[in-house]
């Protein structure tokens, strides 16, 4: 029993402990608009989209298998992507960096706000990361012409 609790506290301390928190902007475009913005945006930086990850369609279509009748999203996409100039400044100044690549912007519609899109990002803490939120605040305004 020792031996198993030791074990629990060693990978509760061990958990990574990530803040909930991001950087959004909210417009009146279309779900469908933001999203060509956001693409043009980050293939405008020279970059390539690695994978965009449907977050919305999965989870209305496995709503009802997993016992919920809440429509979370009328659209929700997360874009992932890297930059190797970026990617290597933070990672010189940090090799640990590693942990937050490739890096992810998400756009979403919600039920509960019609008519509103909100694209955004994950806020990092201050430091060496700054660049690499630079980036992601470029991208993310200028999908929305907020440049």
């Amino acid at each position: 029993m020792k031996t198993l609790l030791c074990a629990t506290a060693l990978a509760v301390a061990a958990a990574p402990a990530f803040a909930a928190e991001s950087v959004t902007y909210e417009t009146e475009q279309s779900f469908d608009d933001v999203v060509f913005g956001l693409e043009a945006a980050i293939l405008g930086q020279g970059l390539v989209i690695d994978h965009v990850s449907h977050v919305g369609d999965m989870l209305e279509r496995t709503r009802e298998a997993t016992g919920s009748d809440v429509v979370l999203f009328e659209g929700a996409d997360i874009y992932s992507f890297c930059s190797a100039t970026v990617s290597r400044q933070v990672m010189e100044a940090d090799p640990m960096n590693i942990v937050h690549c490739p890096y992810h912007v998400f756009v979403m519609t919600r039920p509960d706000t019609p008519g509103v899109t909100t694209i955004g990002y994950r806020d990092f803490a201050d430091g060496s990361m700054d660049p690499v939120e630079e980036l992601l605040d470029t991208i993310a305004r200028e999908a929305i012409g907020r440049e």
